[in-house]
């Protein structure tokens, strides 16, 4: 199923790019996704999150009361006008979930947009594609949280 979404930022692409490998905000992004448990590493221009989440009603069938959703990006360098790409995957541990995709930072809007586009996959036989459907609104609530997050923050 395909995933997109963006947000927009009132700064340049480099300062957006800034907040996206900072260890604090991807602390906030993780403590506004009301996660029990968190851990964030940042290494250079890849990112890792793990953050454990209340399961959806619609999936807590299958995956029980929490789920462990991990995130990895893996930014590219600048384009002459700063934008960068980022290789995204997704996951959900010990589950048969994964986004795999792009984040993509580039000038516009008030200053930059921050887009997602992806895939994702819910590889259960007959299932999956209503499984993906009821998953895709959970995604994008935690695309929403960098928005909210990311905007606090660089107006801070």
């Amino acid at each position: 199923m395909d995933i997109s979404s963006s947000a927009e930022f009132a700064a340049e692409p480099d300062r957006v790019y800034a907040m996206m490998i900072d260890r604090d905000y991807l602390e906030q992004v993780c403590v506004a996704s009301h996660a029990s448990a968190y851990d964030v590493s940042v290494a250079g221009a890849k990112t890792k999150t793990s953050r454990t989440l209340e399961s959806p009603a619609t999936a807590a069938k299958f995956t029980g009361p929490q789920l462990t959703v991990v995130e990895e990006v893996t930014w590219g360098p600048a384009a002459q006008d700063g934008s960068r790409v980022g290789d995204m995957r997704l996951t959900v541990s010990g589950q048969p979930v994964a986004l795999n995709g792009t984040m993509t930072i580039s000038p516009g809007g008030p200053g930059s947009v921050l887009q997602l586009t992806g895939q994702l996959k819910v590889s259960i036989p007959l299932l999956g594609r209503k499984l993906e459907e009821s998953a895709a609104p959970a995604v994008l609530a935690g695309f929403k949280t960098h928005r909210k997050v990311g905007a606090d923050w660089l107006a801070g």
